[in-house]
């Protein structure tokens, strides 16, 4: 059993909302034996399931799993179920999945959930390394690779903070993005385009850089905030460990030690009243910062006090390490009694961390009296460390509920004198509960990086939605971080009429990010060269923060291999389904999975979004019965039963009646603009672009731009190499009329046959060729195209064989050709460029030459530069002078 391919789909796909890896399994000689018919395979991954347990939701895939086994199932189910049992142990939200046959017998398809790609990948593997063991009778530990994936999951899976930040945007809506999975350092990005935000360790895109330098520099926040009146320690920076002491005795004991710049509760040394305990407690605080702070330590508990915004959001109270005797056990025992807790672990997401025992609580023990061996009385309470940060084995206790409004307010006061727009502010009073001025107390710290793991995973009481009052403060009221979005997806058609809508919103004077089979633009200017009709190159566009609003062209072959580069879009337009293209690859061999493929675009526009459909192509309208979404139809055929039956019902639709371009809703009509006044479609000539148009149009009119603006759109969008190179661009030379399209398959072809018919020239020649990675069938119906509508025809074969053999796509063209019913000579050659030379030496009055580039950049500069050339040889035969 091997994986022959594996993809990641990153986006919304074929298989579900959310991503998903997708594996080709090929079974090998085992093929379809189901589980109950090989019992030692069988009973060998039984006797494993119990070593990959990691709670409820892990036991329950184990046992759904172990249910199929016993009832017999094949072994690509097997190995897709599997997936998701290891990948429960850290991903509780994980279990579906979905196994498919392909047309070769003994492979399938498998698509595997996952969260996290590189944990859901690790998983895969170990996967498929269990169930080879188990059929093959092969070695495997199975407790070993329990805890390699266990230690792998805490390396990789996002922390506590960033899941939080995750699911409360998602709840919202908003798109999100880990951008550093490799280190796991928690940097988010949240929304698109112009609309988008960071997030990164409780640091937002508003986060200033000055507050941030102010805060992370202990004695100066102090500075700052006594002169405007705030509580603080008083204290001062020294550089030495006589001027560390002379400080202390200068303050009064007790004093406490830190370093003037660290985070995290790194170096610092609480409760200090010795001359030994202050050189200690320097010589830490001087190994993290060369500059320590010393400060007279305030009488009272410790806590910490969440503001985002304007707003205290969580508190928690910090208490050290300790331990109550019982009058019997030893300290050691007590504690080794604590570390039994199931709550105490040694990452973030456990409430708690196991306290140690080490050379500072030896010193902590020693000032109390005691040994690690001894056996305190029942009921004192012994302080194992002073430090109260949880990883040393504190505790965290929620007490927002007990803040009193004074010291909330004290507490925001002093953010907003720092600046910050999220802080932790560390307090040190008696009690929370009731104001500074009855008590005494100070403000210790503003931390612009605060920890959220403590509110998320307290040791006791409530969890406080810290996540969602971040995604709150960065995205307001009904915000979510969306720029609209028109995604165009379709047989042919696709990369013009994306190029259309992306020019009539750019008459509304918006920067419009887009992405197309010739690239991805800014604006229009192209940033990216090549086909970028998939998700990496809409995630691109969308990742730019100039982009007010993106279209993107959404190709089959990207929504197969990574899903969509977007979460949901405004706009879907479907332009048409037709014969099809590319069946037979990727295992999609008729139409209706095809439509299939194409509709996933339809299934992510947002409910009050719309779906531009052709109505004359009866797939595509099936495609708009199962989204909430508005539909708009578009048809060139104002009478079309279905352009009537919506209208009946008050919907919306785009059609030509007597010459105009008409926007229909329920019973009224709008003149939208003259299709003579369209030069895209040379005055109602090429019927195919008059598709693409009302297309454009019906994403503009959904997106509610002005008429206006949609007609003037429409009147300066030309077909020329700089707005739609490769889709009919006209040349003359010579006295012959040359055009350059990008029809490359055989409907392509038909429509273009149909529009050449409108013009003058009575003479025909095509430079040709067929992409080799498409059926023989197609490739034969290609040839017919060519035969009917062309007199001459020139093939060339180029690099686009995709390992047929040399001579076989042209001779299939040639078997379509041979039943053409107006072709009258065929030629080849070899090389594109070579082809279109040949075709540019015979250039006459009367003949009209289309080139259908692979290349279209290249053939495009190529005939340019032909052109030139021969314009300049003429003019200098005929110059006089």
């Amino acid at each position: 059993m091997i994986v022959r391919k594996l993809w990641a789909l990153r986006g919304p796909n074929i298989w579900a909302p959310h991503p998903v890896l997708e594996a080709w399994v090929d079974l090998e000689g085992l093929k379809d034996d189901p589980s109950s018919g090989v019992p030692e395979y069988y009973a060998r991954i039984l006797g494993w399931l119990s070593f990959w347990d990691s709670g409820e939701n892990s036991r329950s895939e184990r046992e759904s799993l172990r249910e199929r086994l016993c009832h017999g199932t094949g072994l690509a189910d097997v190995f897709a179920g599997l997936t998701g049992v290891l990948q429960a142990m850290a991903d509780p939200a994980i279990g579906a999945y979905w196994t498919r046959p392909t047309a070769e017998a003994g492979v399938y398809r498998t698509a595997i959930s996952y969260a996290d790609e590189g944990w859901g990948r690790a998983c895969l593997d170990a996967s498929l390394k269990i169930v080879q063991a188990a059929v093959t009778q092969g070695s495997l530990d199975p407790a070993a690779e329990a805890d390699r994936l266990r230690d792998l999951a805490r390396r990789l899976r996002p922390t506590v903070a960033v899941e939080a930040i995750l699911e409360a945007a998602r709840a919202r809506g908003i798109p999100t993005a880990r951008l550093d999975k490799d280190r796991n350092e928690g940097l988010i990005l949240l929304g698109h385009g112009a609309r988008q935000r960071f997030y990164l360790g409780a640091r937002t895109s508003r986060t200033g850089a000055i507050a941030e330098k102010i805060s992370n520099d202990k004695e100066l926040t102090k500075l700052i905030l006594r002169a405007c009146g705030v509580p603080v320690p008083s204290g001062r920076l020294v550089a030495n460990l006589e001027e560390a002491w002379a400080t202390a005795l200068e303050l009064g004991f007790p004093v406490v030690i830190k370093p003037g710049d660290a985070e995290n509760g790194r170096g610092v040394a609480l409760q200090l009243v010795t001359r030994k305990q202050v050189a200690i407690a320097f010589a830490e605080a001087r190994n993290w910062s060369d500059k320590v702070l010393v400060e007279h330590a305030i009488p009272g508990s410790e806590y910490r006090l969440l503001v985002v915004g304007d707003c205290v959001v969580a508190a928690i109270r910090r208490d050290p390490p300790q331990v109550v005797g019982d009058g019997r056990s030893t300290i050691a025992e007590l504690v080794a009694r604590l570390n039994d807790d199931p709550r105490r672990g040694d990452d973030w997401k456990t409430p708690l961390f196991p306290i140690l025992l080490d050379a500072n609580s030896t010193t902590v023990l020693g000032e109390q009296g005691y040994v690690t061996e001894a056996v305190p009385p029942a009921g004192a309470v012994i302080l194992i460390r002073r430090n109260t940060h949880r990883r040393d084995g504190g505790t965290a206790t929620d007490v927002t509920d007990l803040v009193h409004p004074e010291v909330a307010a004290r507490v925001r006061e002093a953010v907003r004198i720092v600046g910050l727009d999220v802080a932790g502010v560390d307090v040190v009073i008696p009690d929370i509960g009731r104001p500074f001025e009855e008590q005494g107390g100070a403000i210790i710290e503003i931390n612009a990086e605060p920890s959220l793991s403590m509110h998320l995973v307290p040791s006791s009481g409530m969890v406080r939605p810290v996540g969602k009052a971040i995604v709150d403060l960065m995205f307001p009221g009904e915000e979510r971080g969306h720029v609209p979005i028109v995604a165009v997806t379709g047989t042919n058609g696709k990369t013009t009429t994306t190029r259309l809508i992306a020019h009539i919103l750019r008459q509304a004077g918006r920067t419009i990010g887009m992405t197309c089979s010739d690239g991805i633009y800014l604006d229009q200017r192209r940033i990216q060269a090549g086909d970028c009709s998939g998700p990496q190159s809409a995630r691109t566009i969308l990742m730019n923060p100039r982009v007010e609003g993106a279209v993107l062209e959404t190709a089959r072959g990207g929504i197969l291999t990574g899903g969509l580069g977007f979460d949901r879009c405004d706009v879907a337009v479907v332009t048409n389904l037709g014969q099809g293209d590319h069946l037979g690859s990727h295992d999609v061999a008729t139409l209706d999975e095809m439509a299939r493929v194409k509709s996933t675009v339809v299934s992510v526009v947002a409910p009050d979004g719309a779906v531009v459909l052709n109505a004359m192509d009866h797939r595509v309208v099936a495609m708009g019965t199962s989204s909430p979404a508005r539909l708009i139809y578009f048809a060139r055929d104002g009478d079309c039963k279905v352009l009537d039956r919506h209208g009946r019902a008050g919907g919306r639709s785009v059609c030509i009646r007597g010459g105009v371009i008409l926007l229909a809703e329920g019973d009224r009509h709008e003149r939208l603009i003259a299709r003579s006044d369209v030069p895209l479609t040379l005055g109602g000539l090429i019927t195919f672009q008059e598709e693409n148009v009302l297309a454009a149009v019906a994403a503009a009119w959904a997106l509610g731009l002005p008429s206006e603006t949609i007609r003037a759109g429409l009147a300066t969008f030309e077909s020329k190499t700089e707005l739609v190179p490769g889709r009919f661009n006209i040349f003359q030379a010579h006295g012959a009329t040359l055009i350059v399209d990008y029809a490359h398959n055989a409907s392509a072809l038909r429509s273009l046959a149909e529009a050449l018919d409108r013009f003058s020239e009575d003479k025909r020649l095509i430079v040709y060729s067929a992409a080799g990675n498409r059926r023989d069938e197609d490739i034969i119906d290609q040839g017919m195209a060519l035969g009917n509508g062309f007199d001459q025809v020139l093939l060339y074969e180029d690099g686009c064989n995709y390992k047929r053999p040399d001579g076989s796509v042209l001779a299939l063209l040639r078997q379509g050709l041979s039943v053409g019913g107006r072709v009258q000579n065929v030629f080849e050659t070899r090389g594109e460029l070579v082809a279109i030379e040949r075709a540019l030496d015979n250039l006459g009055p009367g003949l009209l030459v289309v080139f259908v580039p692979e290349s279209i950049e290249e053939s495009l500069k190529f005939i340019r530069s032909a052109l030139a050339a021969s314009t300049e040889e003429r003019s200098r035969k005929h110059n006089t002078f």
